[in-house]
């Protein structure tokens, strides 16, 4: 690994970091009484590898567990925390809460919490880029769950039939909602589906941001050079509830101790500090100025002031 190589994977281990700070102090605050939320702990490699190959034409669309997805791609950690605690300053003005927020001025188009609602759209989305000739392709993060429903085949049909030019992203966690993923798909692989469409599919370790990050490159490049879908499965891990709070007493202990000894983060920090890129020291300081961030980032929204009623009726479709 050269040192361009080596200064991209410590910019990465950053941004996860960040996410999973960012997410704490999400569990903190709705303990405190703010809106619940749908964490993605444990799968930080998964978005920020596939976000870090995308390009500033991109445009993404995402699902409940958006938050890394928005910090991957820039996002100010300040004004999303002030969304989900309904201030004005917000991205979305304090109306989207933690499960909404769009960010246009990134590329964000929409995250959806109906399960496969990003999967109905992401087609349209290409179609456009493709009829008005812009450049760049439309990532779709979506997870497992949205792999069993109709709408998975439908939008992968159609991108496959008009040769759109689409980046699926399943993140499978292993989990939907509270039903464990092998209870509800026959196949081992949702990558494997791709070829049924006659377009590419693969499956990669979603714990192993470099990893992710060099299949998602090869993913993007693909599209790009061909204007068809591709199909990326990050095989990953949720290490929190399905929501906030539960207490995940319908999984095995032993199953989510086996996964948290591969935290992508810890995986990362093994990974770096063999190399001799980072000390254990660079380590704690990664982790430290996140939390720090991200508690001046809580505390920025928290003084920011709420919508004036006059706001009530703006941004919305009749």
């Amino acid at each position: 690994m050269n040192a361009a190589e080596t200064g991209h994977s410590i910019a990465m281990l950053e941004r996860m970091h960040l996410i999973r700070a960012y997410e704490n102090k999400l569990v903190e605050l709705q303990k405190g009484g703010a809106a619940g939320t749908c964490t993605s702990v444990g799968q930080e490699a998964a978005a920020v590898g596939v976000v870090s190959a995308l390009g500033a034409d991109d445009r993404i669309l995402t699902n409940h567990r958006s938050a890394g997805h928005l910090l991957a791609r820039g996002a100010d950690p300040a004004r999303m925390i002030a969304e989900v605690l309904g201030r004005s300053t917000g991205y979305c003005k304090g109306k989207s809460g933690s499960l909404h927020i769009s960010v246009k001025e990134l590329g964000v188009i929409l995250t959806s919490t109906i399960v496969g609602g990003e999967l109905s759209l992401v087609t349209g989305v290409a179609l456009s880029k493709v009829m008005l000739g812009q450049p760049g392709i439309a990532a779709c993060f979506f997870g497992d769950g949205a792999a069993c429903e109709g709408i998975f085949h439908e939008s992968l049909n159609l991108a496959a039939v008009w040769n759109l030019p689409v980046l699926y992203v399943c993140e499978n966690n292993q989990w939907q909602a509270f039903v464990s993923r092998r209870e509800a798909m026959a196949a081992a692989d949702v990558a494997a589906h791709a070829a049924a469409y006659g377009i590419p599919g693969r499956t990669v370790d979603g714990n192993d941001v470099d990893a992710v990050f060099a299949a998602a490159r090869d993913a993007v490049e693909t599209i790009r050079q061909t204007s068809k879908p591709y199909l990326l499965e990050v095989s990953t891990y949720r290490q929190r509830g399905h929501y906030e709070p539960d207490d995940q007493s319908y999984v095995d202990p032993a199953e989510l101790s086996q996964w948290r000894a591969r935290d992508p983060i810890r995986v990362s920090e093994q990974r770096l500090v063999a190399r001799g890129a980072l000390t254990a020291i660079d380590v704690e300081h990664l982790a430290q100025r996140a939390t720090a961030r991200i508690h001046e980032a809580a505390r920025i929204a928290a003084d920011a002031p709420m919508p004036a009623p006059a706001e009530l009726l703006t941004d919305i479709y009749a």
